[in-house]
């Protein structure tokens, strides 16, 4: 079969009961094959903002039902034609610059993504950023967080009301990202007039350094001025950037004199922040600080619980506990050993019993020292692993080969490090945060489907742990 629309009506069924009705209608309805090879079909798409978020939430749906459809792989890319229409009805979060399984315009940084309406505001009843699957109903609450998550719901049900500023502290992987995205999501759903954008500051950072070059200052400063909600992740990322400071004192001045709500998180309190200008640190001090501790052990089970019963595994009590007692200070990392413990049963179709996970997680048991992993390192590992250079790994290729070993790379990274999304995405090459919450997200799923990727992260995880 080399006909587009024969290939996308012959996956196009399936794939719409697979997704559901909603989803079919507001990310699908717009798109028409365009071209077909026999091995590579073109897809055109009314606009960017739905290249993403395919690419973000339903790629591997697609490919398998064009594959199906196909009797054999299919290569999927994407081109924008607002030619397709779909975009009116267009209500849901926006992303940015994500790179999936190598599809994407390799080229787009996270302010180029954004040139073409460059300081656009969202539009009323739109959310820019936010991850729909960071909720209040998924954050579990215990001793270490509780005052931190009854601030966020608090701001949530009165933006721009109570605790303004809202600020969040607290150490890599505790949840404050989660928060952040949670209250975002609780607020669109709530209050569907109201303008929510969460952008990390990084991001936020590039983008000003970008709207410098082109003259396009004042874009930007509509964008995250114009409003109701701004989610700023990592504000420790100020420090020593004189200029971007100024910028951002000015957008949290304007959000406060509007009484719009800000919520900020940072791995440490403001009072911390050595080089920060006293006026933007008096600002940041300005409403409510809470923090976010390591969870207890009661808390980590119930993580671990809810984590399991979200990937429909029955995880026996005793493999919990033993999880839950010897990892105890990053929520990412209690899970990401959940993961690995039970890709592991499934793949070899073994029982999941206590003495598996104590086999598996050995290495976790021995030693309680401070982790010597960098970023440097897991990416000559990665190379070497793989069989790239570390220049590969960076470079815009697109190579299927290529991409699984980035992806790879990058899940390590999340797992074995305490680096922020858009940390790793600069050390890959310059891509976009996105670009590795996606490839955590594939990584995670692909370890329970496929053995080889499975012993890869693990090999390489063996490697760099010794």
């Amino acid at each position: 079969m080399t006909d587009p629309d024969r290939l996308w009506d012959g996956c196009a069924g399936a794939l719409r009961r697979r997704l559901g009705e909603a989803a079919w209608n507001t990310w699908f309805h717009g798109v028409r094959p365009r071209a077909f090879d026999g091995t590579t079909v073109t897809l055109a798409v009314p606009a960017l903002l739905i290249q993403e978020r395919i690419e973000t939430s339903f790629l591997l749906a697609v490919t398998e039902e064009l594959a199906a459809a196909n009797a054999g792989p299919v290569v999927v890319r994407f081109v924008v034609d607002a030619a397709t229409g779909g975009l009116d009805d267009l209500e849901a979060d926006q992303e940015g610059g994500v790179e999936s399984d190598g599809w994407a315009d390799s080229q787009r940084s996270d302010a180029v993504a954004h040139a073409t309406t460059p300081g656009a505001p969202a539009a009323p009843g739109r959310a820019e950023g936010l991850n729909s699957a960071y909720t209040f109903d998924g954050f579990v609450t215990g001793s270490s967080n509780r005052f931190a998550e009854a601030a966020a719901r608090a701001v949530a049900d009165t933006p721009g009301s109570a605790y303004n500023p809202l600020f969040i502290y607290g150490g890599s992987g505790l949840g404050k990202t989660h928060l952040l995205h949670a209250i975002g999501n609780y607020v669109h759903e709530h209050f569907p007039q109201r303008r929510v954008v969460y952008v990390p500051t990084e991001t936020f950072l590039n983008q000003f350094i970008y709207s410098i070059q082109t003259k396009a200052l004042a874009d930007l400063k509509q964008r995250y001025r114009d409003c109701d909600v701004l989610l700023v992740d990592d504000v420790d990322l100020l420090e020593g950037k004189e200029a971007f400071q100024e910028e951002f004192f000015h957008t949290l001045n304007t959000h406060f004199h509007r009484s719009t709500q800000i919520v900020l998180s940072a791995d440490r309190a403001p009072k911390k922040f050595l080089t920060t200008d006293d006026r933007l640190r008096s600002r940041l001090l300005a409403g409510i600080t809470t923090a976010i501790e390591p969870p207890d052990l009661e808390t980590r089970l119930a993580i671990l619980g809810k984590k399991a019963e979200g990937i429909n595994i029955d995880v026996p009590a005793e493999v919990l506990e033993f999880i839950g007692a010897n990892i105890r200070d990053n929520i990412r990392e209690l899970e990401g050993a959940l993961i690995r413990v039970t890709a592991f049963a499934i793949l070899n179709q073994e029982p999941l019993t206590l003495a598996l996970a104590e086999k598996l997680l050995a290495d976790v048991v021995a030693s309680n020292l401070p982790r010597q992993v960098t970023l440097e390192l897991v990416l000559h590992a990665t190379a070497d692993l793989f069989g790239f250079t570390v220049d590969d790994l960076r470079s815009p290729s697109r190579r299927r080969p290529l991409v699984l070993a980035r992806q790879v790379g990058m899940y390590v990274c999340r797992q074995l490090t305490d680096h922020s999304y858009p940390t790793i995405a600069r050390e890959f090459g310059g891509r976009d945060h996105t670009t590795v919450i996606h490839a955590v997200s594939k990584i995670t799923g692909l370890m329970a489907e496929r053995r080889q990727v499975y012993d890869q992260v693990e090999e390489l995880r063996r490697r760099l742990q010794g």
